[in-house]
């Protein structure tokens, strides 16, 4: 982002997403988050960052996760969970006891179910 500073939020990226179907804009305050993290990141390219896990179970942040993959209308898990289902069961709550499953750092993440897509040169791969 060399000519920008961070009050610009206008970047290849972004300009590149604007032209999607959907729209992935974070939230102002994600959105600050992620440029102060980009920030120290370019700044000191040694530091490493030890308390990110704080980072996950923000409200803000979850919220904007849950938007983007609802939009990308992502195919159910090996627990067979879909969107609908939380839906019906309310997003708030089931957002909130995710919040709290990382807080308390009890989350287990399920299994990832593997696609095999066909290559061209006629192999499959994940």
């Amino acid at each position: 982002m060399e000519g920008r500073d961070l009050s610009s939020r206008e970047t290849p990226e972004r300009a590149r997403a604007g032209r999607l179907a959907v729209s992935l804009e974070p939230p102002e305050s994600v959105w600050k988050l992620q440029m102060a993290l980009q920030e120290k990141a370019k700044a000191n390219l040694t530091y490493r960052f030890y308390t990110l896990y704080d980072k996950l179970y923000r409200k803000d942040v979850l919220e904007h996760a849950w938007v983007v993959c609802r939009k990308n209308g992502g195919a159910a898990g090996v627990d067979g969970q879909r969107f609908e289902r939380i839906e019906e069961e309310g997003v708030d709550g089931w957002l909130d006891r995710l919040a709290e499953e990382l807080r308390n750092k009890t989350y287990m993440p399920e299994a990832v179910r593997r696609v095999w897509i066909p290559n061209p040169t006629e192999s499959r791969g994940p």
